[in-house]
């Protein structure tokens, strides 16, 4: 059973799964499909916030739970309390758990020296945040710790992704660069030099971890990122050359110069890159696709979900997580200063 079936990993992961000779069924709250799954792939309802509801639909049983939209630990209790009619879970976390040795994790990136300095590569044993009910980050911990104490009971596999990437995505990075593109914007800031690295994953290799997890349970956390880590300089220039455009790039040292000036979702002082070194040993994981290679598919699904609306409209979890990213005002201001 694949909870949260119809977000943008769920969807992937429900494919390579059947590819792979599962029987599957995909459930989301609203119980849809994707129109690129088999027949035979059964679809259910499941409200992941009645406690009652994950019981309900695997019913006797199933050999693997994969969890898209598990938080916390009361999702996590949901779970540890199937172990004894699951084989094993594949759970999705995120490297946000993080914490660098001076105790910053992205919670505290907000404040003056706030953003975290961690190790390049971040391998699995680097600390965490606590865990706790206050933040995304700390609520991933806690779940990753209730489901770890299980073990043996109930083999999981967390899977930590990184900035994810894809089709369906509601909060697409990418659409920084390509609205821009399609206003015709031909220069962009970006701070720290065009350096920032922030490791993405694309869908099409988390849905390969989870298949090769679904078939080697195991209680672990793993790293669940891309092959490569691209500047964000080079993400634009991959982006202008899907769109068949040339831009240029004004380079500014440091932070954004300005509020809603170059802060691109990818802007970071320090590099966010993850070791996956252990799932390639653990699983045989080798990635099937490259960040450059899934543009076109990613450009497509922005272009269609613009087409005629706001961007605010299009995609309002964009605009509560970074605010607004198209202030051309603002920025027109400070390149002409």
């Amino acid at each position: 059973m694949v909870i949260g079936a119809t977000g943008q990993i769920g969807r992937a992961a429900v494919g390579a799964l059947v590819r792979d000779g599962w029987d599957v069924t995909a459930a989301s709250r609203g119980g849809g499909r994707d129109e690129t799954w088999p027949k035979d792939v059964r679809s259910a309802r499941l409200d992941r916030e009645d406690d009652a509801a994950p019981a309900s639909v695997i019913g006797d049983g199933c050999d693997v739970v994969v969890d898209i939209v598990a938080y916390g630990a009361g999702h996590a209790r949901q779970l540890t309390g199937l172990a004894d009619r699951v084989g094993s879970a594949v759970v999705i976390s995120s490297v946000s758990v993080y914490e660098d040795d001076s105790g910053r994790g992205f919670d505290t990136q907000s404040q003056p020296d706030g953003f975290p300095e961690y190790p390049v590569p971040i391998p699995e044993s680097q600390r965490t945040v606590r865990p706790g009910d206050d933040t995304y980050s700390s609520r991933k911990v806690a779940l990753e710790r209730e489901l770890l104490a299980l073990g043996g009971q109930l083999p999981t596999t967390l899977l930590r992704a990184g900035a994810i990437h894809g089709p369906y995505c509601r909060s697409p990075r990418e659409l920084y660069f390509v609205k821009r593109n399609l206003d015709g914007r031909r220069r962009r800031i970006l701070p720290f030099g065009g350096r920032s690295r922030f490791h993405p994953a694309s869908v099409h290799n988390l849905a390969e971890l989870v298949r090769l997890a679904a078939a080697r349970p195991g209680s672990r956390v793993l790293n669940a990122c891309d092959p490569d880590a691209p500047t964000v300089a080079e993400i634009g220039a991959a982006i202008d050359g899907v769109m068949g455009v040339e831009s240029e790039n004004i380079l500014v040292e440091g932070p954004p110069p300005a509020p809603t000036v170059g802060d691109t979702p990818w802007s970071v002082p320090h590099p966010v890159i993850c070791d996956m070194t252990a799932a390639e040993r653990e699983l045989g994981y080798r990635p099937v696709v490259r960040y450059a290679e899934t543009l076109p598919e990613t450009v497509a699904s922005i272009e269609r979900q613009l087409a005629g609306r706001d961007w605010r409209v299009a995609y309002p979890a964009m605009l509560r997580a970074y605010g607004d990213l198209f202030d051309y005002a603002a920025e027109d201001a400070w390149l002409t200063t």
